[in-house]
């Protein structure tokens, strides 16, 4: 049977593409009895069985490499973050929590950096070196100068991206940038309620000249820290999980456990102290939506 990659849901309908051809397949029986294993996501590699020349039906969903509830789709290979220099001003704090949500998700981040030519070469100097000392590739970016718009799209070149990050910052500018006449929904997520300006009714992989896909989805539709326990938060923080195996405790939260090597490189200046007060605060943020959120 065919392989291919579904490209959309909407109505209980998959759509698939197989090289220049998208077929309108519904799901087996299997995938909608109760207690099935695997529902079919945008992004997922698929065996399908032709019944015409544009219908088919979904047999079969492949292992998937990574996978986000919100928004509904799988084998995410990069979440590109943008935050602006510049009205809004960048935040550090909401970018760390973006960073935690993708590392949960098992998805590699890079962080663009837009209106750059607002902000002092210093500036953007510290943010870069900061970040990619933990292991993330930055990028600043201007529409104004241009700069950056090149490196972005060749980072783009045959992976599945999903863009997300401040409000305001200018993401749709920035697609329409890379490339002119696609327009995305690239939903915004406010800092303050941590939660999207809009739902989408459905997701869907736009092709991109040259190879590659981008997920035209509202971003992340939450930034509650659902399906997350406190070892999942700490071990979010990809530069204290690098430390974490020279911790004298198994499972070491890095709080007030004894010989804790997240806290001695935090004192030897080796690790960001506003780094580790973001991850206290999101501790607390964690143990007040488990709080809410008690199954009884």
């Amino acid at each position: 049977m065919p392989e291919g990659r579904i490209v959309k849901a909407l109505s209980g309908f998959y759509y698939v593409a197989d090289g220049d051809r998208v077929y309108s397949c519904r799901a087996r029986g299997l995938f909608k009895k109760k207690g099935a294993k695997v529902t079919p996501l945008v992004g997922d590699w698929v065996v399908y069985d032709v019944i015409s020349e544009e219908e088919g039906y979904v047999m079969e969903v492949g292992e998937r490499t990574s996978e986000l509830v919100r928004p509904p789709i799988s084998n995410v290979d990069q979440a590109v973050l943008v935050f602006s220099m510049f009205k809004p001003q960048f935040s550090s704090l909401l970018l760390d929590k973006f960073l935690v949500h993708t590392e949960k998700a098992g998805i590699d981040s890079v962080i663009v950096l837009s209106k750059a030519d607002h902000a002092s070469e210093e500036e953007i100097a510290e943010i870069v070196a900061k970040y990619t000392a933990i292991g993330y590739r930055v990028i600043p970016t201007s529409k104004v100068d241009q700069r950056g718009v090149e490196e972005v799209k060749e980072l783009l070149r045959d992976r599945i991206s999903v863009f997300a990050g401040q409000s305001g910052v200018g993401k749709s500018s920035l697609i329409n940038l890379l490339f002119p006449g696609i327009s995305l929904q690239t939903g915004d997520v406010s800092e303050k309620l941590g939660r999207g300006k809009h739902t989408t009714r459905h997701v869907e992989l736009i092709p991109l000249e040259g190879g590659g896909y981008v997920a035209d989805t509202p971003g992340f539709s939450s930034l509650e820290f659902m399906d997350m326990d406190e070892l999942d938060l700490a071990e979010a923080f990809r530069d204290f999980a690098v430390l974490s195996s020279d911790c004298k405790f198994r499972g070491c939260l890095h709080v007030s456990e004894p010989s804790c090597a997240v806290r001695a490189a935090l004192e030897a200046g080796e690790v960001s102290m506003e780094r580790y007060e973001h991850y206290k605060q999101f501790r607390e943020e964690l143990k007040e939506y488990q709080r809410r959120n008690k199954p009884w």
